[in-house]
């Protein structure tokens, strides 16, 4: 499909003129502002006197299939308290992939141990199990998958590899709420799983983030790390174990809940204008959208993620994504740089390993460089609008990826 309109930056009417503004995020209600007065009111500030947290806990656990929840202050430390939980430390290898964010590498240098890296695959940007098991080592403990966007990564696959290998498999669901993979939600299908409730996240308390689990000794071991080493039911100064203190308040307690009871209704209308984009994409020269996994039975929505190889090509992947700004969707973003080309990331895990006297394995990941020229992000406050502003985003998105003569004297 081609088009001659000119664009917004030459000073052609932009794609969304006309239309409202997208819904802002976070959102809140009348009920959320009541919850957190009756924190207020209540004197109980802390979790540890307190019950909404713990009532968040077991809602949040119940609504993602797990037997245990355990919340803590953000998704970064909760991916180290998982690690830590399952015995990985110093000089351990952590295989994770290098499209995410940067807390899913660098968890493993705060428990000691040193990140490696998986190449994903070009068309879901999930980490490739075949990818996994070349990076696997006498030296490796555990697996992270980034259920990234809010897509699942291959469980299957991933579990078998964590079997035959004797390896912890983690999930980072950080933008994952409420994603399933063959009918059961995400999170504990692995041995734990880690979810983040930053500003931006489709369930959110400014910060904050949990941990959920099947396995008994792991939640218990999770719980001691985030309650300075402290056994439930145990006493005050009663330490078992070193532990960090990681505990949320009520008031993020408060706030959770009420985010929980809106996650399915907001859910559906992500899913259901995600489906319109992709429909309204198909065809569309220069545009692939990220192919879903069939065993994936629902996606948490958070990004609707495009790659765009031939504006990539050519260099122009910020430019189109500048355009798209432009044309009135908000938020579009050239997203991620590979992880394995962070200089302090890799600067921290070489030293790590040469004090260690080990190798420090070279990340061979040739999708990841390439998938960071060409994808454009489109956050999940653009998939919460209406039918007319979605197919409005599509016809932007036509519009700027047909004008590459035009990106390029504008770049």
């Amino acid at each position: 499909m081609k088009t001659t309109t000119a664009l917004a930056i030459e000073g052609g009417r932009p794609a969304l003129d006309g239309l409202p503004p997208f819904p802002s995020w976070p959102q809140h209600s009348a009920a959320d502002a009541r919850a957190l007065l009756d924190v207020l009111e209540s004197g109980k500030w802390g979790s540890t006197h307190g019950e909404v947290v713990s009532q968040f806990e077991t809602e949040f656990a119940a609504a993602h299939g797990a037997r245990h929840g355990i919340a803590l202050s953000n998704g970064t430390l909760a991916l180290a308290a998982a690690l830590r939980a399952a015995g990985v430390g110093v000089g351990d290898e952590v295989i994770c992939p290098p499209y995410t964010f940067i807390a899913t590498a660098s968890a493993a240098l705060f428990v000691g141990a040193v990140p490696t890296f998986a190449d994903v695959e070009p068309d879901t940007h999930l980490i490739d199990p075949a990818s996994v098991e070349r990076a696997i080592t006498d030296r490796t403990k555990a697996i992270i998958a980034v259920h990234l966007a809010g897509s699942v990564a291959n469980l299957d696959a991933l579990n078998k590899l964590a079997e035959t290998h004797g390896l912890t498999l983690i999930e980072d669901a950080a933008q994952a709420a409420g994603a399933a993979w063959r009918g059961r939600p995400v999170g504990a299908i692995g041995h734990l799983g880690t979810f983040s409730f930053q500003s931006s996240k489709n369930i959110t308390a400014g910060e904050g983030g949990i941990v959920v689990t099947d396995d008994d000794r792991l939640a218990s071991a999770v719980y001691s790390l985030v309650n300075v080493g402290r056994v439930r039911g145990g006493g005050w100064y009663e330490h078992a174990s070193v532990g960090y203190n990681l505990r949320l308040t009520e008031f993020q307690g408060a706030l959770l809940r009420g985010q929980l009871t809106r996650l399915p209704e907001q859910q559906q209308v992500r899913d259901d204008n995600a489906k319109l984009l992709t429909e309204r994409l198909a065809g569309v020269e220069g545009v692939v959208v990220d192919r879903e996994p069939a065993e994936m039975t629902a996606h948490g929505r958070h990004l609707f993620m495009v790659r765009v190889p031939e504006l990539g090509a050519a260099g122009l992947r910020d430019a189109a994504a500048k355009a798209l700004g432009a044309e009135g969707v908000i938020g579009a973003s050239s997203g991620y740089v590979p992880l394995h080309r962070n200089e302090a990331l890799i600067a921290e895990s070489t030293a790590l390993a040469d004090r260690l006297g080990q190798p420090y394995p070279k990340a061979d990941c040739p999708v990841s460089d390439l998938v960071c020229t060409d994808t454009i992000w489109f956050p999940q406050t653009v998939l919460l609008g209406t039918p007319e502003q979605t197919n409005a985003v599509a016809d932007a998105i036509t519009k700027v990826v047909s004008a590459g003569d035009a990106l390029k004297s504008a770049n």
